[in-house]
C-alpha cells in the first residue's frame, strides 16, 4: 500500500510511504499533473519500503522530466541508474540500426 502526502513551501513535495507498485502510478501521475506548470516538484522516498520495476521506470521518467527524487533508498537509486543505462543503450542500438539501414540502401 502506498501513502502519498503533499506539502509545499518553495516547492511541492510528495512524501511517499510504503510500497510503490504499478497500480499506484496512475494516481501519482494524476497528482503530479494537477500541479502548476513550472512548479518545482520533488518526491521524498525516505519511507518507501519496496518498489517494483514499473515504479522504478516511473521514477526515472519523473527525474528526467525535472522532478527531484529526495531521500532515495540506495537500492532504488542503483536500480534507477541501471534502468537509465539500459534505456540509453537501447536508444543507441536503435540509432545504429537506422544508420546501418540508411547506408546499405
Amino acid at each position: 500500500m502506498l501513502k502519498i502526502q503533499r506539502s509545499s513551501s518553495d516547492k511541492v513535495i510528495y512524501t511517499l510511504s510504503g510500497r510503490i507498485e504499478a497500480e499506484d502510478l496512475a494516481e501519482l501521475q494524476r497528482l503530479i499533473d494537477l500541479e502548476s506548470a513550472g512548479q518545482h516538484l520533488a518526491l521524498d522516498l525516505k519511507d518507501v519500503t519496496l518498489a517494483d520495476r514499473d515504479a522504478v521506470k516511473f521514477l526515472l521518467d519523473s527525474e528526467e522530466h525535472g522532478i527531484k527524487l529526495e531521500n532515495c533508498p540506495l537500492y532504488i537509486h542503483e536500480w534507477i541508474e541501471r534502468e537509465q543505462e539500459a534505456k540509453h543503450s537501447e536508444k543507441g542500438q536503435k540509432h545504429r540500426k537506422r544508420s546501418t539501414r540508411k547506408r546499405s540502401d
